[in-house]
């Protein structure tokens, strides 16, 4: 038997394998609840069982390992020892060593980590390439016979490489296979550790989050199983496109949503003009609604008496006001602050009343509970965040007095407010504030770790509430500066960490791109120079790959697409948004299948996609319309323009019947 033959068989013991597994955990499903030794424990035990069953049931029939590491008689616990590398855990049937070790294993990161000047005690690392699900052959590093050639400098092997350069059609993929040392080092960060990850175009951050949600659940299961992880992703487009990337790796219970989604409290009805929207992301907000919220804490206006019977028990107005003023001091969020004071006098009148020898039972309780709220709402009410919002988007002049412009408190004043805060319409940025106010009034649900990306988008306001959801756990901050198109995008890390709640954290860069070939990425650095921002430029892995810049309008780019579909992969068009409808309608009047969103679909190549959607995509062939148009479109039209130029895997058409954007311009193009 040859050695491929031999991995071939090895294919085959691994997937009965996982058919034994998945045997066995729907069996245990079934029974789960009659060997839990409580109700609650059943619940749990259920829970589990059944989200094991689902993620091995979810398997998709591919590769059961890409790799393969044999280590040479001087290592310790691995000496001469053999290990495939899978995406999941694969177990033996007789209850021995794994036929395929999870990729997050401790063993496994030397798969990631060896090589030729450092091999770790490995001999032979083993990169297997497949077709169809199908094993068709492999490669084999020695690292015991020295350096030959590293990664990026023309030493890849070819199996490496053609991964790395497999266009890309459907979903994001996990990169399992490719994560490069670098990228290890983040994703295997403590749970403990925050970080900020700068990366240009197609470096793999996003992956590197991905993964490292991955890698913190296999890790710290037990520590996440109460808060949880959470990917905060740019648009729906993007939450689509990634959406595949956690179940391929054996993880299915990690909340994906969108900002705007996470804080949807009230339906948005309303749109706020560029100079409102800008003010109510600004962080100063933030003191101008602890000002409303705080100013309806005011003076008890008259003692509290308690009726009970023919007696009164009674607190003064300085006791009323001594337990405010001391609560107030003690900083805890408006609701909790609230209770804390009831519950204070509520003691009082009870400690009172035990002096006396009155008997305290439910009854007495609960009287005494109501008369006490009553009275604290005399000075210290209940409040929803959209009543203080209402007030301060209605008159603001006070809780703003020092720390808003008249112009600024003019750009958020409604010029016809509502009848009632149930009657307005708010808006997307009103959701930031209501959900600040709400952080100002209730302790927000919290989660063990916090992906977020496109980060550098983020205003102050929406960092804050970000924030609050991580005061406890963990950040892994994804972003780049360059790719920052929002008026309120970041132009250092430092300081949006710091809004962050991180200001500690580590920032890494990523500077070697895998996914954009090296003529586009050099193309897209042009535009750095008037971004105002400092990043590194991007250097390509890739130098396959094709640029063509040509001359034309709508028919050009419609010949540019039918060009594009004598090649395998998905294609996007990118244009100003203004254009996207009218360039669907070219295609499709010319005979052409285009899907209904930006999300690259396996069924249907083609898809048009607004610049504003095109963040966090890519696509194997590119046709941009028009560059100028997208640059004219917004203030920060030169950073949508460098997004959108780097979505290309491998072909960018970039089609222009208006003058190119002076950067753009050269002898190159």
């Amino acid at each position: 038997m040859t050695p491929l033959e031999e991995e071939q068989a090895y294919v085959e013991r691994c997937r009965e394998g996982l058919r034994r597994m998945l045997d066995g955990a729907r069996h245990n499903v079934i029974i789960g609840e009659t060997v839990a030794g409580d109700r609650y424990s059943a619940e749990r035990l259920g829970r589990h069982l059944k989200s094991l069953a689902k993620e091995l049931g979810e398997d998709d029939g591919g590769p059961p390992f890409f790799g393969r590491l044999d280590f040479g008689p001087d290592v310790r616990e691995h000496a001469g020892q053999r290990y495939h590398i899978g995406r999941r855990h694969v177990s033996a049937d007789s209850g021995g060593r794994p036929l395929v070790i999870d990729w997050r294993a401790p063993v496994s990161r030397t798969f990631y980590q060896a090589s030729a000047r450092d091999p770790r005690g490995v001999t032979v690392r083993r990169r297997f390439g497949w077709a169809g699900g199908e094993l068709t052959g492999f490669e084999d590093e020695h690292l015991d016979r020295g350096p030959v050639g590293e990664i990026g400098s023309g030493g890849a092997g070819r199996i490496l490489t053609a991964e790395i350069e497999r266009p890309r059609v459907g979903p994001m993929r996990d990169i399992v296979a490719t994560i490069q040392p670098d990228q290890d080092d983040l994703v295997r960060a403590g749970l403990e550790e925050s970080l900020c990850v700068q990366g240009g175009p197609g470096t793999g951050k996003t992956a590197v989050g991905l993964h490292r949600a991955a890698y913190l659940l296999y890790a710290h299961r037990k520590r996440l199983s109460r808060g949880g992880v959470l990917v905060l992703g740019p648009n729906r487009a993007f939450l689509g496109y990634i959406s595949a990337v956690l179940p391929a790796l054996g993880e299915v219970d990690v909340e994906q949503t969108t900002l705007d989604a996470l804080l949807a409290r009230v339906p948005v009805k309303g749109t706020d003009g560029p100079d409102a929207a800008v003010v109510k992301h600004d962080a100063r907000m933030a003191e101008v609604l602890r000002r409303a919220l705080h100013r309806r804490i005011g003076e008890p206006p008259e003692p509290l008496a308690v009726a009970d019977g023919s007696f009164r028990w009674r607190v003064s107005q300085d006791e009323l006001r001594r337990v405010a003023e001391q609560t107030r001091r003690e900083a805890m969020p408006y609701g909790v602050g609230r209770e804390r004071v009831i519950a204070r006098v509520a003691s009082l009148v009870r400690t009172r009343a035990e002096a006396r020898g009155r008997t305290i039972d439910t009854a007495w309780t609960r009287l005494t509970a109501r008369a006490v709220t009553a009275a604290v709402d005399a000075f210290w009410p209940a409040v929803r965040p959209e009543e203080v919002l209402f007030e301060v988007l209605g008159d603001c002049s006070e809780a703003a007095e020092g720390v808003l412009t008249t112009a600024e408190r003019a750009a958020i004043t409604w010029a016809r407010p509502p009848r009632t805060y149930r009657s307005a319409a708010w808006t997307a940025a009103d959701l930031i504030l209501l959900d600040e106010l709400a952080g100002l009034i209730e302790r927000p649900q919290g989660y063990g770790h916090v992906i977020v990306d496109e980060a550098q988008d983020l205003s102050p306001m929406q960092c804050r509430a970000v924030a609050r959801r991580s005061e406890h756990g963990s950040l892994t901050v994804l972003g780049d500066l360059a790719q920052g198109t929002t008026p309120w995008a970041a132009r250092g890390w430092d300081e949006q960490m710091a809004h962050l709640g991180k200001p500690d954290a580590a920032i890494m860069s990523l500077t070697t791109g895998f996914r954009t070939p090296a003529a586009v990425v050099e193309l897209a650095n042009r535009l750095l120079a008037e971004l105002a921002v400092d990043v590194p430029p991007s250097r390509s892995f890739r130098r396959d790959g094709r640029l063509r810049v040509l001359r034309g309008d709508d028919p050009a780019i419609v010949t540019a697409v039918l060009e594009a579909l004598g090649h395998e992969g998905s294609i996007g068009v990118i244009a100003a948004d203004a254009s996207a409808g009218r360039l669907r309608a070219a295609l499709t009047d010319a005979g052409l299948t285009v899907a209904d969103g930006p999300t690259p679909d396996p069924s249907v190549r083609i898809s048009v996609v607004p610049a504003t959607l095109c963040k966090g995509l890519e696509y194997d062939h590119v046709v941009l319309a028009e560059p100028a148009e997208i640059v004219a479109a917004e203030e920060r039209g030169l950073g949508r323009l460098y997004v959108a130029l780097t979505r290309a895997v491998s072909r960018l058409d970039v089609v222009h019947s208006r003058p190119l954007p002076a950067p753009l311009t050269g002898d190159a193009v």
